[in-house]
């Protein structure tokens, strides 16, 4: 397998954001259109397609776990307040019933 340098993806990646079509760089390149797209999902995740240390990689993923976590709580909390809203509505309601202003 071929190994390219971090300089000449960085130099695909523009040409192929310049260009608009990935399999015509890949063609000029005599690069597979997957080899692109694996650069492409590298530089997305990382800003780079340089690989990130195995400790910021290992961080990334904790924090994605937290996040989903934190989220799932977030909705689940949103769902509480909503419920307890409508059950003090509906005990103002009763109240405005049985003891009108």
């Amino acid at each position: 397998m071929k190994r390219y340098s971090d300089e000449f993806k960085e130099q695909i990646l523009e040409e192929c954001s310049q260009v608009g079509n990935i399999a015509l760089v890949a063609r000029r390149h005599n690069i597979s259109k997957s080899t692109i797209h694996s650069w492409i999902k590298a530089h997305r995740k990382n800003g780079s397609v340089k690989p990130l240390p195995k400790v910021l990689d290992k961080r990334i993923n904790e924090l994605e776990k937290r996040l989903e976590e934190v989220s799932t709580e977030n909705e689940r909390l949103k769902r509480l307040v909503a419920e307890k809203e409508l059950e003090l509505a509906i005990l103002r309601d009763l109240r405005n019933r049985v003891n009108p202003r």
